[in-house]
């Protein structure tokens, strides 16, 4: 200490045993209430359990006392009971506390979230998490207990899972019954996964004769018939009948009334593809169980007093007749309609014969005179409805069997004539539509009397209320109208007049289906006297305060034109015309009649042409105004307006509109709403069509800079009209943008080819194309092959057809070099790409293709011989259209080679290498000759192997299809020695 040095340490007392931690000392007291006595050497597995009905021991009050001081210090003692009331007092105050009773043991809720049983505090208890599970018997799984109705995923607890488990249950299901098997394939394919759905249906349809008729049928029919089925399950569960009659077959019969009375409602239905699915399954079971079955299960049902039963039933019928034959039906049918005893029999009858007309079409035609004469009695049958059945019966018979079988209604049209002067209301509509039908069919000088007295008819009719009736009369009018013999004049004067002031009024417009068939009418009109008078009419309605009204106007006017045309007005007819379009074109408040107007004042003014010169500078001051609007939809209508009236206003000779459009258009690139900014761009594409780009204003350069933030734009239609746009400046002003802009516009067209919409993505790659040629092909190239790399295959092959279209702009020698030094990269997708782009090149290019054969080869060669099946099926397709291409170019040689290494690839399993192979064979035998691949086939024909035989008979056989005349002279013939002066048997020249 004297010198500054530290004294030194006593020395640390030896240690016994090992060394010790910190963290291993305690206090004393701790120590002795933790440490165990060292005698007992115990485990907590050693110690006995825990008994329910075992009181503890009372301790004494000096303990508890101990325990609560050594609490209150805190010294780490663990109580071993609960806290009594005498406690609580000694640690809190007694007064401002309130005691409560303790509450229950605690009870798990759980919920029912995603597929799974999750408790309250968010673990899944069924597939989330690790859990040991209880046993359960195969009856509890079928039972849906253990967490799986029946091993299909369902939710226990769930209406459908309980629906299950309630018929499973019903009637004691056994554990491997087949009828557990038919409920739980049923449920799958009701409500299981898509990958379930397909096995499911797999096995109904393989195990279905197994199963049985009955228990299958026991089980589907009343599944359909259930109240809360959706539409999707109908549709899945009536593929399930489908698929199941074609495997049952003749054990159907028994139950074909069952079926029917579940599908026959299908073939009413709202849903087209419901009553397509229909009439498939009972085509299947009509096909199934045979004419005789058929005609048993529905003969009750024909003279049904219920009409919905009888229309069904009628339908039904007629699904049978397109299945076997209506010649099979008619015996029936010819028994049924002459029956005396119901009305309701007749009726059904003739009802089976319309329908049947309506479903097969010209297809009647063979059966159309032996129908009619079972239709033609019932014309003077004693009951009104059988009466009008065999009225629309013979109209649809003589629509389906339009132009042909006029000969055949010659009997009916005195009963149809005699119809048409005695009867009223709805009996006589269905005359009038028969009689209008027949008549053009006929081919006489009587037409043109029947069609006045039916056009007489129809004039009297026109004023009537029922809407029915109406229709009627027009078809009528209609079809009068098409017969070369009816008279103009009388149309022109009687009819024309009384249709124009009875039909163009707003109770009419408002009615959607008669509008349309008065635009019908009118239009039909307009071809046989003329569209003058009818186009004063139609201006007047574009005119009127009801937006129906100038909607009927704008239809008809859409449908007269082109044709009948607009040819035989006068300008003051022109100029009422378009002054209400104009009119209407302003007033239109219906969104859903915007595209409607676009096309009508658009053929208006095609038809115009130059006539509508005067009226240009009106139209486009309207289409400036409506371009500001405020609304969206305005805009959109205005931009698609002007794009179509570009090419007018170029006949027109009007540049100073067109640069204006071009200014105004490009003021507004800057369109928040990406549909009128698709048709802003798509005006200013015709705009630079129409006045080149040297002529364009604004200038290209200005035009190009404001597109390159734009095609960053991933909406379809402006991602399609702005590729378009600078497609169109690559090709006709490539010189005006630098290189380099080019180079970074190529990069941005990468992404469209991910494009999900084909027009953009074709929009894109001939973009390239175009680029190619301004700025020369190797940075494109370079920037395409790189693309290859990408995984997306849809990218891949976008960039391969860009490839080619390259190389067809710039010539192919200035592409194949780099391609062919790609494919040296040993990366399946490049070499893949390289490959594509060789087959859609040579599928471009055709016959230029003969200069660069001899370079490809080694490399489809290469190909050919690889291990990766893409790698043979592409080469395949190039060898295809390298053979088609080059087809008598003198390239036989390499073809040859070609097929040398293509042909063992024929025993190839890959259902897609076996078509490219196959197809690449074919395309060979044009190129090479039918007679070279017959010397390939004939060795392996006779095989002893059943595989090589099959691969070599089925090229035989699409060889022998198409060149059957040419093979002749090169099939093998008999061995024949040749006579002394050397020469052949004739038959063999012959052969």
């Amino acid at each position: 200490m004297s010198h500054g040095m530290a004294a030194p340490l006593p020395a640390a007392p030896a240690r016994e045993g090992p060394r010790r931690s910190k963290w291993d000392e305690a206090t004393p007291k701790q120590e002795e209430v933790a440490r165990p006595p060292a005698s007992s050497k115990r485990s907590k597995w050693d110690a006995p359990a825990p008994q329910a009905d075992v009181k503890q021991q009372e301790e004494p009050d000096h303990v508890v006392e101990e325990q609560i001081e050594h609490a209150r210090r805190g010294d780490g003692v663990r109580l071993a009971k609960y806290t009594t009331l005498e406690e609580l007092d000694l640690v809190l105050p007694s007064k401002g506390y309130e005691v409560l009773v303790p509450p229950g043991p605690p009870k798990k809720r759980r919920k029912v979230l995603q597929g799974a049983e999750v408790e309250e505090n968010g673990q899944a208890d069924d597939g989330l998490c690790f859990r040991i599970g209880e046993e359960v018997t195969d009856r509890e799984r079928l039972l849906g207990k253990g967490g799986d109705a029946a091993g299909l995923g369902t939710v226990p607890g769930d209406p459908r899972t309980l629906e299950l488990q309630d018929k499973l249950g019903a009637a004691g299901v056994e554990e491997d019954s087949v009828d557990a098997s038919i409920l739980k394939l049923l449920w799958k394919v009701r409500t299981g996964t898509p990958h379930q759905r397909k096995n499911a249906l797999r096995q109904l349809s393989d195990r279905a004769r197994s199963f049985g008729a009955n228990a299958l049928l026991t089980h589907l029919l009343p599944m359909l018939m259930d109240p809360a089925l959706e539409e999707h399950e109908r549709h899945l569960l009536v593929k399930v009948v489908d698929r199941v009659l074609l495997r049952l077959d003749e054990l159907v019969r028994p139950f074909v009334h069952q079926i029917l009375v579940v599908i026959e409602p299908l073939l009413i239905d709202e849903d087209y593809y419901a009553r397509v699915e229909g009439r498939q399954v009972i085509s299947n079971l009509a096909k199934a169980a045979g004419i005789a079955s058929m005609i048993a299960s529905m003969r009750p049902d024909i003279d049904n007093p219920d009409e919905y039963v009888r229309n069904t039933t009628a339908r039904a019928f007629s699904v049978v007749a397109s299945a076997l034959g209506i010649s099979s039906l008619l015996p029936f049918l010819k028994a049924v309609c002459r029956s005396k005893k119901s009305w309701q029999a007749r009726h059904t009858g003739i009802k089976v014969i319309q329908q049947t007309s309506i479903l097969v079409g010209c297809g009647v035609l063979p059966h159309l005179r032996a129908m009619l004469e079972i239709v033609e009695p019932c014309l003077l049958d004693e009951n009104v409805k059988v009466r009008t059945v065999s009225a629309l019966a013979i109209g649809a018979l003589a629509e389906a069997a339009a132009p042909y079988g006029g000969e055949s209604f010659e009997n009916v049209l005195s009963p149809l004539w005699e119809g048409l002067q005695l009867h009223r209301g709805k009996v006589l509509s269905a005359f009038i539509k028969a009689a209008s039908f027949v008549l053009p069919l006929l081919d006489h000088s009587e037409v043109a009397v029947y069609a006045k007295g039916i056009m007489e008819v129809c004039l009297r009719e026109f004023r009537s209320t029922d809407d029915e009736m109406r229709r009627s009369t027009l078809q009528a009018l209609r079809n009068c109208i098409s017969c070369e013999q009816v008279d103009k004049e009388y149309l022109s004067t009687t009819i024309m007049p009384p249709f124009l002031q009875l039909f163009w009024v707003q109770r009419t417009a408002i009615d959607r289906r008669m509008s349309q068939a008065v635009a019908e009418t009118t239009v039909s009109l307009a071809g046989c006297v003329g569209c003058k008078e009818i186009m004063a009419t139609v201006a007047k309605s574009l005119k009127d305060n009801n937006e129906w009204c100038r909607k009927m106007g704008l239809e008809t006017l859409d449908k007269m034109l082109p044709e009948p045309g607009i040819a035989d007005l006068d300008l003051r007819a022109e100029e009422l015309l378009l002054d209400g379009v104009l009119f209407a074109f302003q007033e239109q408040v219906s969104e859903g009649a915007f595209s409607l107007f676009v096309k009508a004042f658009t053929k208006l003014l095609v038809a115009l042409q130059t006539r509508a010169k005067p009226y240009l500078p009106q139209i486009c001051g309207i289409l400036k105004w409506r371009l500001n609007h405020k609304s969206a939809t305005v805009r959109l209508q205005a931009a698609d307006l002007i794009g179509n009236i570009i090419p007018i206003l170029k006949i027109c000779h009007e540049e100073e509109l067109l640069r204006h459009f071009g200014v105004i258009l490009y003021e507004y690139l800057g369109e928040e709403y990406p549909d009128v900014l698709g048709s802003t761009l798509n005006a200013l594409c015709e705009v630079v069509r129409a006045l080149g780009v040297a002529d364009m204003s604004p200038p290209i350069k200005d035009l190009f800079q404001r597109l390159l933030p734009i095609l960053k734009n991933r909406h379809e239609k402006v991602q399609e009209n702005c590729i378009n746009l600078v497609g169109i400046v690559a090709r006709e002003g490539a010189e005006i943008v630098s290189a380099r802009e080019w180079i970074r516009v190529c990069f941005e067209l990468l992404d469209s080819l991910k494009a999900p919409k084909k027009r953009i993505r074709r929009a894109a790659v001939n973009t390239f194309g175009y680029i190619a040629q301004a700025v020369g092909p190797q940075d494109v190239l370079s920037t395409l092959l790189n693309n290859l790399k990408v995984q997306e295959r849809q990218n891949r092959v976008c960039t391969t057809v860009a490839i080619a279209i390259v190389a067809e702009s710039c010539s192919p020698f200035t592409v194949l070099p780099a391609l062919i030094n790609e494919y040296r990269t040993p990366e399946i997708n490049i070499q893949n790409g390289v490959l594509k782009s060789l087959s859609f090149l040579f599928e471009y290019i055709g016959e230029a293709g003969k200069d660069y054969v001899y370079a490809v080869t080694p490399l489809l060669v290469d190909a050919l011989v690889d291990r990766d099946p893409v790698h043979r099926q592409i080469a395949s397709n190039a060898i295809r259209h390298i053979s088609l291409g080059v087809s008598y170019l003198g390239c036989e040689d390499a073809l040859l080679h070609m097929l040398n290494y293509l042909w063992p690839n024929i025993f190839e399993s890959s259902p897609h290498v076996i078509i490219a192979v196959s197809e690449a064979i074919t395309s060979l035998q044009y190129s090479v000759g039918p007679g070279v691949v017959l010397r390939y086939l004939m060795q392996g024909l006779f095989h002893p192997s059943r595989d090589v035989r099959q691969s070599y008979w089925r090229l035989f056989n699409d060889l022998f299809i198409a060149w059957q005349d040419a093979l002749g002279a090169f099939y093998p013939g008999p061995v024949r020695r040749c006579t002394a002066h050397g020469s052949h048997f004739d038959l063999d020249v012959f052969v």
